[in-house]
């Protein structure tokens, strides 16, 4: 194998490692990324309500 042939095929080898690892984060950050959610309007509710609704929200981190 000549050297010319070991340099394209270890270049050639690095572009598709990198290619498959920037196609899997693009894929899991596309999967895991949430719409951010307009805010509600304020009702007239007690301290106690708003603190029930701000334990039941889900966890913004995965």
């Amino acid at each position: 194998m000549s050297l010319a042939l070991t340099i394209v095929m270890l270049i050639s080898g690095w572009l598709a490692v990198a290619t498959a690892m920037l196609w899997g984060v693009l894929r899991i950050t596309r999967r895991h990324h949430h719409l951010p959610v307009p805010p509600a309007a304020p009702a007239k509710a007690d301290k106690a309500d708003k603190a029930d609704k701000a334990a039941m929200r889900h966890a913004t981190a995965h």
